[in-house]
């Protein structure tokens, strides 16, 4: 097969052309920059029950096929390069501070049971039996098994490993000849014409002694919904907010409400260093679904995965690399065709 561009060296970019060149496809991946896409924010939550909301059926459907391939896919990056990417199994739990709070956790968990996705609920003490350093004022949470995380740092790390040479600096400005596959992230909207917009997100880390918190917490905190990403080393990330922006100021306000929503829900947070605040921009489109397919005869895109770039990796790859090999696309691409909001 003919050589194939990746324009975009995140971790979709990276993730498709690995799966291409284990097929036998020489490709050459245009990397725009080392550390200046989402993933490098990114907390690295594999939660096809956290992210799932109302009215995106195909959307949940496709992140739970993700989820499911994660455990396999970092097995063999881990195996083929020697670098370990960090995939924790332990869960998630789910916490509510207030009696608001809890309502509208309840109303969520159910619509999650709905779609067979397993949320497993729990009296407040039952919960901090399980994370003893969270607030005694909780009113209620869940346990979430099947929602994992991967570091997302280490991930990247390991696919450039693996993909070496093919992996070339460079920001194109067009579309270079065919075959193309476009995972350029809030980029591929200049390349390619497609409703993909930046949305601005703040990402905090902290750094503590290990063994602060063993899951991630999703928490909603008066109000405020927050997620807690503990990594072995000691360092918690605090994530995220969302603003329809594309600068990349990080403003006070924005990391106090990160920070107190944050302490409400774990006071002993407050002790640990603030060690780093990053911005970054997630790739959105009309619908915040992905847009995944063939675009023209020569061009593919694989883009606009918003908040579950790092969550849909492992599916993306094998559809498009997929797709690419055989010209055939799977049937579960139809709903994310790229030409959709024609």
């Amino acid at each position: 097969m003919k050589q194939v561009t990746v324009v975009g060296g995140g971790i979709i970019g990276l993730a498709v052309a690995w799966r291409l060149r284990q097929r036998g496809v020489p490709v050459t991946v245009y990397d725009g920059g080392t550390d200046d896409a989402a993933w490098y924010a990114a907390a690295g939550m594999l939660a096809p029950a956290g992210e799932t909301s109302f009215g995106q059926e195909a959307l949940t459907a496709l992140m739970v096929e993700s989820a499911s391939r994660w455990p396999a896919f970092a097995a063999e990056l881990q195996q083929e390069t020697g670098l370990d990417v960090g995939l924790d199994a332990r869960g998630t739990l789910a916490v509510a501070l207030t009696g608001d709070d809890l309502a509208e956790a309840r109303r969520l968990w159910a619509y999650r049971e709905e779609h067979d996705l397993k949320v497993r609920r729990l009296l407040p003490s039952a919960v901090r039996d399980l994370e003893p350093a969270l607030s005694p004022r909780l009113r209620g949470g869940a346990y979430i098994p099947d929602d994992l995380q991967v570091d997302p740092r280490r991930v990247v790390a390991a696919l450039r490993a693996a993909l070496g040479e093919a992996v070339v600096p460079g920001r194109l400005t067009e579309l270079p000849p065919g075959p193309v596959v476009v995972a350029a992230g809030t980029g591929t909207a200049a390349l390619t014409g497609l409703p993909v917009r930046p949305v601005k997100g703040l990402v905090l880390r902290l750094r503590g002694e290990p063994g602060i918190l063993r899951h991630v917490i999703v928490g909603y905190a008066d109000g405020r919904h927050v997620y807690l990403v503990p990594r072995a080393d000691g360092e918690v990330v605090v994530g995220a907010t969302q603003e329809e922006r594309a600068d990349f100021a990080v403003s006070a306000g924005a990391v106090l409400d990160l920070l107190r929503a944050a302490t409400d829900l774990v006071p002993e947070l407050a002790e640990l260093e603030l060690a780093e605040t990053v911005v970054r921009h997630r790739p959105s489109t009309p619908d915040n679904a992905p847009l995944l397919g063939r675009l023209r005869d020569d061009v593919v895109v694989a883009a606009g995965h918003h908040r579950n770039g790092v969550l849909l990796a492992p599916v993306t790859a094998d559809l498009i690399a997929g797709l690419v090999v055989t010209g055939r696309p799977d049937p579960s691409l139809a709903a994310f065709a790229p030409g959709r909001f024609a």
